[in-house]
Protein backbone atom coordinates (compact mmCIF):
# COMPACT_ATOMS: atom_id res chain seq x y z
CA UNK A 1 0.00 0.00 0.00
CA UNK A 2 1.02 3.54 -1.01
CA UNK A 3 0.84 5.58 2.15
CA UNK A 4 0.07 8.86 0.08
CA UNK A 5 -2.47 7.09 -1.70
CA UNK A 6 -4.32 5.33 1.05
CA UNK A 7 -4.50 9.10 2.82
CA UNK A 8 -6.03 10.18 -0.41
CA UNK A 9 -8.58 7.39 -0.42
CA UNK A 10 -9.51 7.78 3.48
CA UNK A 11 -9.71 11.61 2.65
CA UNK A 12 -12.13 11.41 -0.10
CA UNK A 13 -14.73 8.60 2.17
CA UNK A 14 -14.59 10.82 5.00
CA UNK A 15 -15.85 14.18 2.39
CA UNK A 16 -18.47 12.07 1.35
CA UNK A 17 -19.60 11.19 4.62
CA UNK A 18 -19.30 14.81 5.62
CA UNK A 19 -21.57 15.76 2.68
CA UNK A 20 -24.27 12.68 3.47
CA UNK A 21 -26.52 13.74 6.45
CA UNK A 22 -28.60 11.10 6.72
CA UNK A 23 -25.87 8.74 7.04
CA UNK A 24 -24.21 10.52 9.60
CA UNK A 25 -27.58 10.72 11.30
CA UNK A 26 -27.52 6.81 11.74
CA UNK A 27 -24.24 6.37 12.49
CA UNK A 28 -25.15 8.87 15.34
CA UNK A 29 -28.43 9.17 16.43
CA UNK A 30 -29.46 5.91 15.82
CA UNK A 31 -27.70 3.91 18.70
CA UNK A 32 -28.78 6.70 21.04
CA UNK A 33 -32.44 6.37 20.34
CA UNK A 34 -32.29 3.02 20.01
CA UNK A 35 -30.49 2.65 23.71
CA UNK A 36 -33.19 5.10 25.35
CA UNK A 37 -36.02 2.60 23.64
CA UNK A 38 -34.00 -0.26 25.51
CA UNK A 39 -33.60 2.16 28.51
CA UNK A 40 -37.39 2.89 28.57
CA UNK A 41 -38.53 -0.82 28.54
CA UNK A 42 -36.34 -1.96 31.24
CA UNK A 43 -36.79 1.38 33.48
CA UNK A 44 -36.61 0.11 36.84
CA UNK A 45 -34.81 -3.12 36.40
CA UNK A 46 -31.14 -3.97 37.23
CA UNK A 47 -30.51 -5.39 34.48
CA UNK A 48 -30.79 -1.99 32.49
CA UNK A 49 -27.20 -1.57 32.81
CA UNK A 50 -25.84 -4.69 31.57
CA UNK A 51 -28.04 -4.86 28.73
CA UNK A 52 -27.38 -1.23 27.66
CA UNK A 53 -23.61 -2.44 27.64
CA UNK A 54 -24.28 -4.72 25.26
CA UNK A 55 -25.93 -2.58 23.20
CA UNK A 56 -22.86 -0.77 23.06
CA UNK A 57 -20.87 -3.21 21.18
CA UNK A 58 -23.64 -4.29 19.01
CA UNK A 59 -25.27 -1.54 17.46
CA UNK A 60 -22.38 -0.22 15.97
CA UNK A 61 -21.53 -3.79 14.76
CA UNK A 62 -25.06 -3.60 12.86
CA UNK A 63 -24.73 -0.28 11.93
CA UNK A 64 -21.34 -0.09 10.13
CA UNK A 65 -21.82 -3.91 8.75
CA UNK A 66 -25.22 -2.07 6.57
CA UNK A 67 -23.32 1.08 5.98
CA UNK A 68 -20.23 -0.17 4.37
CA UNK A 69 -21.41 -3.24 2.82
CA UNK A 70 -23.85 -0.75 1.00
CA UNK A 71 -21.15 1.53 0.06
CA UNK A 72 -18.81 -0.84 -1.45
CA UNK A 73 -21.89 -1.78 -3.74
CA UNK A 74 -22.27 1.61 -4.85
CA UNK A 75 -18.42 2.46 -5.65
CA UNK A 76 -18.56 -0.70 -8.27
CA UNK A 77 -22.22 0.04 -9.28
CA UNK A 78 -21.34 3.19 -10.26
CA UNK A 79 -18.41 2.44 -11.94
CA UNK A 80 -16.07 4.24 -9.27
CA UNK A 81 -14.29 1.18 -8.27
CA UNK A 82 -13.27 0.20 -12.24
CA UNK A 83 -12.17 3.74 -12.63
CA UNK A 84 -10.11 3.31 -9.68
CA UNK A 85 -8.51 -0.14 -10.36
CA UNK A 86 -7.13 1.61 -13.27
CA UNK A 87 -4.96 3.86 -11.25
CA UNK A 88 -2.29 3.40 -8.71
CA UNK A 89 -5.14 2.35 -6.19
CA UNK A 90 -4.76 -1.17 -5.20
CA UNK A 91 -7.59 -3.39 -3.20
CA UNK A 92 -5.27 -2.58 0.07
CA UNK A 93 -5.66 0.91 -0.43
CA UNK A 94 -8.97 1.07 -0.85
CA UNK A 95 -10.01 -1.16 1.58
CA UNK A 96 -7.73 -0.17 4.11
CA UNK A 97 -8.96 3.63 3.39
CA UNK A 98 -12.28 2.40 4.22
CA UNK A 99 -11.41 0.71 7.76
CA UNK A 100 -9.29 4.13 8.58
CA UNK A 101 -12.77 6.50 7.84
CA UNK A 102 -15.30 4.50 9.22
CA UNK A 103 -12.55 4.11 12.22
CA UNK A 104 -12.63 7.60 12.61
CA UNK A 105 -16.23 7.80 12.71
CA UNK A 106 -17.06 5.19 14.76
CA UNK A 107 -14.55 6.73 17.38
CA UNK A 108 -16.98 9.73 17.64
CA UNK A 109 -20.05 7.62 17.61
CA UNK A 110 -18.58 5.48 20.30
CA UNK A 111 -17.55 8.34 22.26
CA UNK A 112 -21.24 9.97 21.88
CA UNK A 113 -23.32 6.77 22.17
CA UNK A 114 -20.98 5.91 25.46
CA UNK A 115 -21.48 9.39 27.08
CA UNK A 116 -25.02 9.10 26.71
CA UNK A 117 -25.49 5.54 27.88
CA UNK A 118 -23.24 7.32 31.25
CA UNK A 119 -24.92 10.44 32.01
CA UNK A 120 -28.46 10.04 30.05
CA UNK A 121 -29.32 6.65 31.06
CA UNK A 122 -27.47 6.25 34.18
CA UNK A 123 -25.39 3.06 33.16
CA UNK A 124 -22.31 2.16 35.65
CA UNK A 125 -19.35 -0.14 34.87
CA UNK A 126 -16.88 -0.91 37.40
CA UNK A 127 -13.89 -0.28 34.66
CA UNK A 128 -12.95 2.69 32.54
CA UNK A 129 -15.20 4.65 30.17
CA UNK A 130 -12.64 4.64 28.17
CA UNK A 131 -12.66 0.98 27.51
CA UNK A 132 -15.90 0.58 27.32
CA UNK A 133 -15.41 3.20 23.78
CA UNK A 134 -12.09 1.09 22.61
CA UNK A 135 -14.04 -2.39 22.47
CA UNK A 136 -16.79 -0.10 20.85
CA UNK A 137 -14.67 1.29 18.19
CA UNK A 138 -13.52 -1.98 17.79
CA UNK A 139 -16.56 -3.60 17.34
CA UNK A 140 -17.71 -1.14 14.57
CA UNK A 141 -14.37 -1.83 12.72
CA UNK A 142 -15.64 -5.59 12.96
CA UNK A 143 -18.64 -4.85 11.33
CA UNK A 144 -16.78 -2.54 8.34
CA UNK A 145 -14.14 -5.91 8.27
CA UNK A 146 -17.26 -8.14 7.18
CA UNK A 147 -19.37 -5.42 5.62
CA UNK A 148 -16.07 -5.01 2.84
CA UNK A 149 -15.62 -8.92 2.84
CA UNK A 150 -19.39 -9.88 2.28
CA UNK A 151 -20.05 -7.01 -0.02
CA UNK A 152 -17.73 -8.96 -2.33
CA UNK A 153 -20.26 -11.75 -2.02
CA UNK A 154 -23.28 -9.48 -3.27
CA UNK A 155 -24.33 -8.04 -6.73
CA UNK A 156 -26.87 -6.04 -5.99
CA UNK A 157 -27.42 -3.37 -3.05
CA UNK A 158 -30.27 -5.83 -2.04
CA UNK A 159 -28.28 -8.98 -2.16
CA UNK A 160 -25.89 -6.79 0.36
CA UNK A 161 -28.80 -6.29 2.95
CA UNK A 162 -29.38 -10.05 2.40
CA UNK A 163 -26.51 -11.21 4.03
CA UNK A 164 -27.47 -9.26 7.75
CA UNK A 165 -29.63 -12.49 8.67
CA UNK A 166 -26.69 -14.75 7.75
CA UNK A 167 -24.27 -12.91 9.34
CA UNK A 168 -25.33 -10.22 11.82
CA UNK A 169 -28.20 -12.12 13.21
CA UNK A 170 -26.97 -15.22 14.37
CA UNK A 171 -24.12 -13.72 15.90
CA UNK A 172 -26.51 -11.03 17.78
CA UNK A 173 -28.77 -14.32 18.58
CA UNK A 174 -25.38 -16.34 20.58
CA UNK A 175 -23.61 -13.52 21.63
CA UNK A 176 -24.69 -13.69 25.29
CA UNK A 177 -26.81 -11.12 25.00
CA UNK A 178 -30.40 -13.62 25.43
CA UNK A 179 -28.75 -16.05 26.93
CA UNK A 180 -25.27 -16.93 28.82
CA UNK A 181 -22.83 -18.27 26.82
CA UNK A 182 -22.19 -20.94 29.07
CA UNK A 183 -26.03 -22.11 30.12
CA UNK A 184 -26.48 -22.72 26.12
CA UNK A 185 -26.67 -26.16 24.71
CA UNK A 186 -22.96 -27.74 23.41
CA UNK A 187 -23.71 -26.88 19.64
CA UNK A 188 -24.54 -23.40 20.08
CA UNK A 189 -22.05 -22.55 22.59
CA UNK A 190 -19.56 -23.69 19.83
CA UNK A 191 -20.97 -22.09 17.36
CA UNK A 192 -20.84 -18.60 19.72
CA UNK A 193 -17.09 -19.73 20.02
CA UNK A 194 -16.56 -18.91 16.47
CA UNK A 195 -18.50 -15.85 16.19
CA UNK A 196 -16.03 -12.63 17.20
CA UNK A 197 -18.98 -10.67 18.76
CA UNK A 198 -19.67 -13.29 21.71
CA UNK A 199 -15.58 -11.81 22.38
CA UNK A 200 -16.56 -8.18 21.97
CA UNK A 201 -19.84 -8.68 24.17
CA UNK A 202 -17.38 -10.92 26.69
CA UNK A 203 -15.14 -7.68 26.55
CA UNK A 204 -17.87 -5.46 27.74
CA UNK A 205 -18.77 -7.61 30.46
CA UNK A 206 -15.44 -7.71 31.69
CA UNK A 207 -15.07 -3.79 31.84
CA UNK A 208 -18.46 -4.05 33.34
CA UNK A 209 -17.62 -6.35 36.31
CA UNK A 210 -13.73 -5.62 36.86
CA UNK A 211 -12.36 -2.54 38.07
CA UNK A 212 -8.90 -3.39 36.16
CA UNK A 213 -8.63 -5.01 33.01
CA UNK A 214 -8.00 -8.85 32.94
CA UNK A 215 -6.96 -11.21 30.90
CA UNK A 216 -9.65 -12.48 29.25
CA UNK A 217 -10.23 -8.97 27.99
CA UNK A 218 -7.02 -8.63 26.54
CA UNK A 219 -7.37 -11.76 24.90
CA UNK A 220 -11.13 -10.98 23.83
CA UNK A 221 -9.32 -7.56 22.07
CA UNK A 222 -6.77 -9.55 20.94
CA UNK A 223 -9.71 -11.62 18.76
CA UNK A 224 -11.67 -9.05 17.69
CA UNK A 225 -9.05 -6.67 16.73
CA UNK A 226 -7.77 -10.24 14.64
CA UNK A 227 -11.10 -10.62 13.23
CA UNK A 228 -10.92 -6.47 11.95
CA UNK A 229 -7.32 -7.17 9.89
CA UNK A 230 -8.40 -10.94 8.75
CA UNK A 231 -12.33 -9.38 7.15
CA UNK A 232 -9.90 -6.65 5.43
CA UNK A 233 -7.50 -8.64 3.96
CA UNK A 234 -10.11 -10.83 2.60
CA UNK A 235 -11.96 -8.01 0.96
CA UNK A 236 -9.00 -6.73 -0.56
CA UNK A 237 -7.81 -10.35 -1.78
CA UNK A 238 -11.52 -10.68 -3.17
CA UNK A 239 -11.83 -6.67 -4.28
CA UNK A 240 -10.42 -7.01 -7.94
CA UNK A 241 -12.08 -10.31 -8.66
CA UNK A 242 -15.67 -9.42 -7.84
CA UNK A 243 -15.08 -5.97 -9.26
CA UNK A 244 -18.39 -5.48 -11.71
Amino acid sequence: MDPRILGATTVRILRQLRHDPRTLALLVAVPVVLMGLVYAMYDGSPQVGQILLIMLGIFPFVIMFLITSIAMLRERTSGTLERLMTTRTGPGDLLFGYGIAFGATAAGQAVVAAACAYWLYAMTTAGAAGLVVLIAVLTALLGVGLGLACSALARTEFQAVQMLPVVVIPQILLCGLFVPRDAMAGWLSALSDVMPLSYAVQALQEVGGNAEPTSTFWTDLAVVGGCVILGLVLAAATLRRRTV
